[in-house]
């Protein structure tokens, strides 16, 4: 025993060995100076003024009124038994078993907090810790898992399958799918190892890829509902994907014209587009082909059968071949339908077409084909037409001026756009967005007064909106001030009676009931503050009634 009074005084803790009578064999000096003199022969209890036992291992004592912990083990020298005692501060301890607790504690918290299933087994396969998840997904309490071997509960039938066994027989990470009752889980398994390779721990994490689905469905759902909100917010705000930013469309009429489009943009059907000159039709059929499959295939070609003179309409359309007649090029030339293969060809004037032009066109329409001028074989196209009009062809069809098997061909979709005197809410904004064109292509600033804005509302436009766009065009550029008036006026619109009393008095120059009288008035002053103010709320306050009377008063008018 005497080398072990050698080694007892290396060691940096208070040490003391007892015999097989716990009578003090040998210790170092750190445990003499903390027992204050000669303890050798002593009962190790009696050098301490406590002695309580904590486990097998552990032993509370006081000594001087300051608490220790001893760590005893039981040890051979010489095949003699004795007990080896390390005396630690339990105020160390106790700080050290508190951040034991702490650590648990949050441990425990982390995993109570996560969705997924967690679950924990020593290197054997003995389960140390499962979360509240795992007690949800298989219908088991905590206590049915801890302490048992995931071998024994896979038998028990507690568990149907355990990846552990599977990573501790493969000591790597493992990956499963796997059914829990009616839903259906994603486990991983991880193997913790220890600094030698063996393995230490295994967490496994369970997830529900049941609720996973869920929520991503419920997600998908979200995005539809909002992909659909908004194509109907940019509608009831007529704000639709029109390439021409000149075109304002605020009516009602106007926004259910571009909503159909919109919805028939993609079908091959031919477009009859009737409406006056000026309305814009030219614009609705650049917006069908702009919102169409065909923008990303073919091109947008537009022929105004009005403008080209009646012999040369042929080859424009259909093309011809070398030396097809005296001055034709030399190589030949393709028509409109050709460059519009897989595009939109757009007949503007379309009732201007010669009879003899329109059997071809016909034939085009059936059978999806053209023949060039001078050629010997027909070549297959793929054209989507669109034709409009400002005539009445179903008149020229009586009168035997429009073939009528080629009007039933070509109105297989008609839209009708309303010429601006029947869309007077569009009138003003389009008005401002010329002016504002305007004034940024010739680096103006001018603006409208009120007055000149009434007269904008209540004239009649037989020009449509291509009248509205050359008189503001000729206002800016004809008058010198900043603020355009109504005395501004060319002399062929100032000697026009085109003002809001002038138009009140001509529909009350018949004779009516006062109620009538008065709703025409009343109509009149609601449709010049829709102009003037933004909010039903800023209408309220200037016309001295309730924000919900205006609301009514404009459903009632349709405005």
């Amino acid at each position: 025993m005497q080398h072990c009074q050698k080694w007892l005084e290396y060691l940096p803790f208070p040490l003391v060995i007892t015999n097989a009578e716990d009578c003090i064999e040998h210790y170092n000096f750190l445990f003499a100076r903390l027992a204050g003199g000669d303890t050798v022969g002593a009962d190790v209890k009696t050098v301490f003024d406590q002695w309580k036992p904590e486990d097998t291992f552990l032993v509370s004592v006081t000594l001087h009124n300051h608490p220790y912990v001893l760590l005893h083990h039981s040890i051979q020298v010489e095949e003699q038994p004795f007990t080896l005692y390390i005396v630690a501060d339990n105020t160390q301890v106790q700080q050290l078993r508190q951040e034991v607790a702490n650590l648990e504690t949050q441990l425990e918290a982390v995993m109570e907090s996560s969705n997924d299933g967690i679950y924990i087994t020593d290197e054997k396969g003995v389960t140390l810790k499962v979360n509240g998840t795992i007690e949800k997904m298989t219908g088991y309490p905590k206590h049915c898992f801890v302490g048992h071997n995931v071998a024994d509960l896979v038998k028990e039938g507690t568990l149907k399958r355990s990846i552990t066994l599977k990573v501790l027989e493969e000591r790597k990470r493992v990956d499963y799918v796997y059914q829990l009752s009616e839903r259906k889980a994603f486990a991983t398994g991880i193997p913790i190892f220890k600094e030698n390779g063996d393995i230490d721990k295994i967490i496994t994490n369970v997830r529900d890829l049941t609720e996973v689905n869920h929520y991503y469905n419920e997600l998908q759902r979200a995005f539809e509902l909002n992909s659909q909100y908004r194509r109907e917010l940019d509608m009831l705000k007529g704000k639709l994907k029109l390439i021409d930013s000149d075109v304002v469309i605020e009516s009602k009429q106007m926004i259910d014209i571009y909503d159909m489009a919109e919805r028939v943009a993609d079908v091959d059907a031919t477009v009859l587009i009737l409406g006056e000159t000026g309305v814009g039709k030219d614009v609705l059929a650049r917006h069908l082909y702009a919102s169409s499959k065909r923008s990303q295939k073919g091109e947008f070609i537009k022929v105004n059968c009005g403008a080209i003179p009646y012999d040369l309409l042929e080859s424009e359309l259909f093309g011809y071949e070398a030396g097809a007649f005296t001055g034709a090029n030399k190589t030949g030339k393709p028509g409109m339908f050709e460059l519009a293969d897989n595009g939109m060809l757009f007949l503007d004037e379309v009732g201007e077409l010669p009879l003899a032009l329109q059997v071809k066109l016909l034939r085009v329409l059936q059978e999806r084909e053209i023949q060039r001028i001078g050629a010997t074989k027909s070549k297959k196209v793929d054209v989507r037409l669109i034709a409009a009009t400002n005539r009445d062809l179903k008149q020229m069809v009586a009168e035997g001026k429009f073939r009528e098997d080629l009007y039933f061909r070509l109105n297989v979709l008609p839209i009708s756009i309303p010429p601006l005197r029947e869309r007077k809410e569009d009138i003003v904004p389009l008005a401002n967005s010329v002016l504002e064109k305007m004034n940024q292509k010739y680096s103006m600033e001018k603006r409208f007064d009120d007055k000149l804005e009434r007269f904008f509302y209540h004239y009649k436009w037989s020009g449509n909106v291509r009248e509205l766009t050359n008189l503001v065009e000729r206002l800016v550029l004809t008058v010198p001030s900043s603020i355009i008036m109504i005395e501004d006026l060319p002399v062929d619109y100032s000697d026009c009676e085109c003002t809001e009393s002038h138009s009140i008095t001509n529909e009350l120059n018949r004779v009516m009931t006062l109620k009538e009288a008065a709703e025409i008035a009343e109509r009149e002053i609601l449709a010049l503050a829709v102009q003037k103010f933004q909010s039903t709320y800023k209408m309220a306050e200037e016309l001295g009634t309730s924000q919900a009377t205006i609301v009514r008063k404009l459903k009632k008018y349709k405005l």
